[in-house]
């Protein structure tokens, strides 16, 4: 019976380390098709030169992923573990990132989960099962499978939210051959509570929609440029990613904590990382430092990028020798514009001769404009 082999395909799910589990058909998304395809055409997704039309269309039509398809399985994996750790004391600059970044990289975690559960499908099913496995970058809308299957529910923040775990959650999904036993989708909603939408500093969010082009995250991860200067004095002392709207959402106050040691809660230096330290990094000290985590995402330029916006809002003078170094000697021009803005919101005698001095040689002319921004601010 489908029902019962449903049930044992969920249990799989839990022994090989996922938290939660559902089943939708394999039936098209009309309306996330629709809605993302205009959010893509809105501009809203600019920035990810990836994510187009066609793409959102394929990530919406599980049979165009895999011909013969009769289910989709949806997977949860908790990481929350905690509030951000308490500082030793130590008076140097730090900054913050998100939580999903503190331990291993979910992408490796969640795959190795994946396999064995898809490599054991076959057993439960007596016989041979054709199966595709996604994890977040794969052409999959994965917050749509898990909506339907009943994991959880569309917040306002755009997040999926569930009973057990709140926001804290990783997704993945198995596109198969097997009939399974759908689950009903949750009759939740987020009603009257909107704490998450004013409590977007960039403006990213309204009820539902995100625009990517002002999201934290975006602008700390993916963004591959400038960040846009009027966004930079809004994002803090974010250097990967952002966990705002998610500390502000009333679900996740009962969240459980997660039930694995790959996401357990880390030092200060993995959440709060002393900033001095992180600018004066070389590509291969980054490289070892942050091997096995999602931080390598941003790349050492635009980690480098990120500190030095949050250096500069942080304001303290005791940066400015190390960003007067980067201005003058590393060797990307996206770290150098964006330490001559960080010198220009510090200011002072030290800061504007090492401007001066950096305008006066600098051959790059997106640098140069960032130097003469500052000095004019």
């Amino acid at each position: 019976m489908p029902d019962s082999l449903t049930a044992r395909v969920k249990a799989l799910a839990r022994e090989v380390g996922f938290d939660l589990a559902g089943v939708t058909t394999a039936e098209p998304f009309e309306r996330e098709e629709a809605a993302t395809v205009a959010r893509v055409r809105s501009g809203m997704m600019d920035g990810l030169p990836w994510f187009t039309e066609a793409r959102a269309r394929l990530a919406c039509r599980p049979r165009e992923l895999l011909p013969d398809a009769r289910s989709v399985i949806a997977l949860a994996a908790g990481y929350y573990t905690g509030a951000f750790p308490i500082q030793d004391g130590h008076d140097a600059p730090r900054g913050k990132v998100a939580r999903y970044a503190w331990g291993r990289d979910y992408h490796a975690v969640l795959h190795k989960k994946l396999r064995a559960f898809v490599g054991t499908l076959p057993d439960i099913a007596g016989r041979p099962v054709r199966a595709r496995l996604f994890v977040d970058t794969s052409p999959l809308a994965e917050r749509a499978v898990a909506a339907r299957a009943g994991i959880g529910w569309y917040g306002k923040n755009t997040n999926v939210l569930t009973r057990e775990l709140g926001s804290w959650v990783f997704l993945a999904s198995v596109i198969t051959d097997l009939e399974l036993e759908p689950d009903a989708p949750l009759r939740k909603s987020c009603g009257r509570c909107a704490a998450c939408i004013p409590a977007c500093p960039t403006g990213a969010l309204t009820p539902y929609t995100l625009d990517n082009r002002r999201c934290i995250s975006y602008l700390t991860i993916e963004c591959r440029g400038a960040i846009p200067r009027e966004l930079r004095p809004l994002i803090g002392t974010w250097v990967f990613g952002c966990d705002i709207c998610q500390e502000v959402c009333p679900v996740n106050r009962s969240a459980r904590h997660a039930t694995t040691s790959y996401f357990a809660a880390p030092a200060v230096d993995r959440a709060l990382p002393e900033l001095l330290p992180l600018l004066a990094l070389i590509e291969e000290e980054f490289a070892a430092r942050f091997r096995g985590t999602a931080v390598t995402r941003a790349k050492r330029r635009g980690l480098a990028r990120n500190v030095c916006v949050a250096l500069g809002n942080i304001g303290d003078p005791a940066a400015t020798p190390a960003l007067v170094r980067a201005l003058r000697l590393d060797s990307e021009p996206l770290v150098r514009g964006h330490a001559a803005w960080a010198l220009g919101r510090i200011g002072g005698p030290d800061a504007e001769a090492a401007l001066r001095a950096a305008l006066a040689s600098e051959a790059d002319a997106s640098v140069r404009e960032e130097i003469e921004a500052a000095l004019d601010d």
